[in-house]
């Protein structure tokens, strides 16, 4: 009990950091700025405690299966943080955040090919903007985009290296997935491996249809222009990391449905064995 309270402080704590890390890193943050987020810090700790520190499930899925929402997390404090990085060198330079802006922006303009997720981010902005605002939002694309796909090799090692979930001791539906009901609709292997395509499927296309979405609002409301430094480190990182986590989503329910599949066969030649023995 005392180790699972621990985890679930430990895990608010990091929560708290990542919220805060933009704020804390980028000079000229204004008072009602910095009190905002300080409180949906303190209220995404507050549930990431309540979530760990529970025995039952809420809204956390994978919660007892490691390292799925490990990944997800150092995936997203890693591209915020190195965002966070690039937008404070604008005002104030160093070694580091040269070197990283130099890197970004040869990684941007190497994704920065046409009809790429990078391109369309670009093309969603304003024509009248800056060329210097615009290289600033490719090259935050492309560090985002590039971290996101490490995320999902990462996974996709750990799937294969470590046997994920199996390896991890006996795999809990109920907690893991706790907006899935096996009891209703059909059959239970069926049903991941719809979800799993689904998944996947969104991940995929989701790069491409938010940038289209932002062109087309832009159309009856104003622009978004990504000019805020903290909008257009926030909005990067959810552009590439909500695909990744679908992505990562669907693979994982693929993987539980070959699971529960395996094991039914294997019931079954046991069952066939202890019938051919009677």
């Amino acid at each position: 009990m005392i180790s699972q309270l621990t985890g679930a402080f430990v895990r608010a704590i990091l929560v708290m950091v990542l919220i805060a890390t933009p704020s804390l890193m980028l000079p000229g943050v204004s008072h009602d700025t910095t009190q905002i987020v300080a409180l949906v810090a303190l209220f995404a700790a507050a549930l990431t405690f309540f979530e760990y520190a529970s025995a039952y499930p809420g809204l956390v899925e994978f919660r007892d299966a490691p390292p799925f929402n490990r990944l997800r997390f150092l995936s997203l404090f890693a591209t915020v943080l190195i965002l966070s990085a690039i937008v404070r060198g604008q005002t104030d330079p160093t070694t580091l955040t040269q070197f990283i802006e130099v890197l970004g922006n040869k990684l941007g303009e190497a994704i920065d090919v046409p009809y790429s997720p990078v391109r369309l981010v670009v093309l969603m902005l304003p024509p009248d903007m800056s060329l210097e605002h615009l290289i600033l939002v490719r090259t935050a694309a492309g560090i985002s985009y590039l971290l996101s796909l490490l995320t999902l090799v990462m996974f996709v090692g750990v799937m294969r290296f470590i046997g994920w979930p199996a390896r991890m001791g006996s795999f809990n539906v109920w907690v893991n997935l706790p907006t899935f009901d096996p009891t209703t609709g059909g059959d239970v292997v069926e049903r991941l491996q719809r979800d799993a395509r689904f998944n996947i499927a969104l991940g995929f296309l989701l790069p491409f249809l938010i940038p289209a979405a932002v062109k087309l609002a832009s159309l009856a409301f104003e622009p978004v222009t990504l000019e805020s430094p903290q909008t257009l480190i926030w909005t990067m990182a959810a552009w590439a990391f909500l695909p990744a986590s679908l992505f990562m989503r669907g693979i994982a329910m693929h993987r539980i449905a070959g699971m529960i599949a395996e094991k039914r066969r294997l019931n079954n030649i046991a069952s066939g064995a202890e019938l051919a023995a009677a």
